[in-house]
């Protein structure tokens, strides 16, 4: 671990930018020196990205069908790239879904499988997530024993099943071509979505049984894409205490109003607004109703979400980055990080004059470095 005085740059602190010294000592930032100094004029240190939901890591574990037998060699490929984005603590969102495929059961077992498997040889913090189709009635009796054994304490439940065609029998959109990235053929996996959707009348008491018994064994738990106030009052009431990415204003209002976490994305910020039409992220934003902001599926998108709100005056940098730092880690009930203050972990980014990643340091160790700034670090 690094023990080392950063002097000459700007510091992102709770109330704003400061040019003081930060130091870093057995992982942690502490107030006093703490050995050589390493002069960053020029740079500005802001605290890491804590990526509260991020599932762009499938492009390394499963890059072509078939292709990726060692899936540890992807989450290493998963943390540098994690790494040069800035990101020091990341969630790794794995489904467990109805798809099958990447989103089958075995591959779930095989992607936390190898998260433990690295996670004493990494940098970043990487964190497990599962998102879980809720009308996979088979699955409920295990699955509490299966997240315990997949060391996963947060969960969020979705339901992509297209319900509105399934209950007039039609086949959804895209059908084959998910059948057979499932190995399935099509006529049997449509006759699995029409089996799935048959059962809903089952789920909602199913599922307070199974939030109950996930909660008590101290599993946090979330809602995927709710719609109305009255979704969002059912998962509250369940003990879902986090709202990740509300498809409507009246859904994040709900949340906010009820005292949940609100997760939104990242790329809708940079976009502009949501690819599919839902409600903008930069809206909800505006009204106060954002937590967090997730990568979603694109690592680069947070940064670059944070600065775009700061420079366009909707927040100021420190709130803007709140977002991506000390928001994070509460939805997460991570006290020991969030912001550069003496006695947190120190984990960091430094951005260079252009606002490009420089260097990422986590739990004090450096995980990304590159350019000049590498130089004055070993200068």
């Amino acid at each position: 671990m690094l023990a080392i005085d950063l002097t000459g740059a700007k510091v992102l602190l709770p109330d704003g930018l400061a040019a003081q010294r930060l130091s870093i000592a057995d992982g942690c930032v502490v107030a006093e020196r703490a050995g050589r100094a390493v002069d960053l004029t020029g740079y500005r240190v802001l605290p890491g990205i804590i990526d509260v939901h991020g599932d762009g890591f499938e492009r390394h574990v499963a890059p072509r069908r078939g292709a990726m037998k060692e899936m540890t060699e992807g989450l290493r490929a998963t943390e540098a790239e994690l790494a040069s984005n800035g990101i020091t603590t990341g969630v790794l969102a794995q489904f467990l879904s109805w798809e099958g495929g990447l989103r089958g059961l075995d591959f779930a077992d095989q992607v936390f499988a190898g998260l433990s498997a690295v996670r004493g040889d990494v940098v970043t913090d990487l964190r497990p997530q599962l998102r879980f189709e809720t009308h996979m009635l088979d699955q409920y009796d295990d699955l509490p024993d299966r997240v315990a054994a997949w060391g996963i304490d947060y969960l969020v439940f979705n339901d992509h099943l297209p319900h509105d065609r399934l209950a007039e029998g039609r086949k959804p959109p895209r059908l084959t071509g998910q059948a057979l990235k499932a190995g399935r053929n099509p006529d049997a996996h449509f006759q699995m979505l029409l089996d799935l959707h048959a059962v809903s009348d089952q789920v909602p008491a199913a599922l307070d049984v199974l939030c109950g018994r996930l909660r008590a064994a101290g599993v946090r738990i979330g809602s995927h894409d709710d719609q109305t106030d009255a979704d969002r009052a059912v998962w509250h009431a369940r003990g879902a205490h986090v709202a990740e990415f509300p498809e409507t204003a009246v859904a994040a209002e709900a949340a906010r109003k009820a005292g949940d976490a609100v997760v939104l994305g990242a790329p809708n910020v940079v976009r502009g607004g949501s690819h599919k039409g839902n409600a903008s992220a930069v809206e909800l934003i505006a009204m106060g109703l954002c937590d967090a902001l997730a990568s979603d599926y694109h690592y680069p998108s947070p940064r670059r979400a944070a600065l775009m709100l700061a420079r366009t005056g909707m927040l100021d940098l420190p709130s803007a980055w709140a977002l991506l730092s000390s928001g994070p880690a509460q939805v997460l009930g991570l006290s020991d990080r969030g912001a550069l203050v003496p006695g947190l972990r120190a984990d960091l980014v430094v951005l260079d004059a252009h606002d490009r990643v420089a260097a990422t340091i986590a739990g004090g160790r450096v995980s990304y470095m590159s350019g000049d700034i590498a130089e004055r670090f070993v200068g």
